[in-house]
């Protein structure tokens, strides 16, 4: 993409405060637009202005461009990641493969499996997607190095490998709905559990 830059980085000129409700109606436009099946391509800043209510320039203002925009309104759909409390490491893995393809906003439900299928087509849109889950697999990476620092771990954990393990099960049950027979609730513990089985130092 060419431009990654969210809003919270972009430098603003002097003037009058921005506008909270004119922040909060572009973003909620942007996502209404893609829960309709509007593309990460297709969709356009007159669109979002016309469903905010507001001017191009509002927008711009706010934003540097199309790019930035959609990355703060996808990170806003996700969420903040979930904070591990730091003391112990199933715990910690826990909670992180919890939030693995669990979204509040119902909305998610409709963009986010639109989007992932599109990764593979759109390097616009696959370098969207990982700017958006990258920081998560920063945090279980965290976890895992922690885990092999504090002998908790396999000193040759593969710790890429284990992140595909770790999160590819959530993914399959809560994207696609792989098996009936599974239980979502218990789902994430018992990932985990059968992950270390194979990862812990011995």
């Amino acid at each position: 993409m060419s431009d990654m830059t969210s809003a919270a980085d972009a430098p603003r000129s002097p003037g009058r405060p921005r506008s909270v409700r004119a922040d909060e109606a572009i973003v909620e436009a942007t996502l209404d637009l893609l829960a309709e099946g509007n593309s990460v391509e297709t969709i356009s800043i007159e669109a979002i202005a016309a469903r905010a209510g507001v001017g191009k320039a509002t927008i711009y203002r706010r934003w540097p461009g199309k790019d930035a925009l959609l990355t703060d309104a996808l990170r806003r759909l996700k969420g903040n990641p979930p904070a591990p409390a730091g003391r112990s490491v199933r715990d910690d893995l826990v909670v992180l493969v919890s939030a693995v393809g669990h979204h509040i906003d119902p909305r998610a439900a409709r963009i986010m499996p639109c989007l992932v299928p599109r990764v593979n087509r759109s390097p616009d849109e696959y370098q969207l997607y990982q700017s958006i889950i990258e920081p998560r697999r920063a945090l279980m990476r965290e976890v895992l190095r922690r885990g092999i620092r504090t002998g908790e771990l396999r000193a040759d954990l593969d710790i890429e490998v284990t992140m595909a393990m770790l999160t590819g099960p959530m993914l399959i049950q809560r994207v696609l709905r792989w098996s009936p027979d599974l239980d979502d609730a218990g789902l994430p513990e018992r990932v985990v559990d059968s992950v270390l089985e194979g990862i812990r130092a011995r």
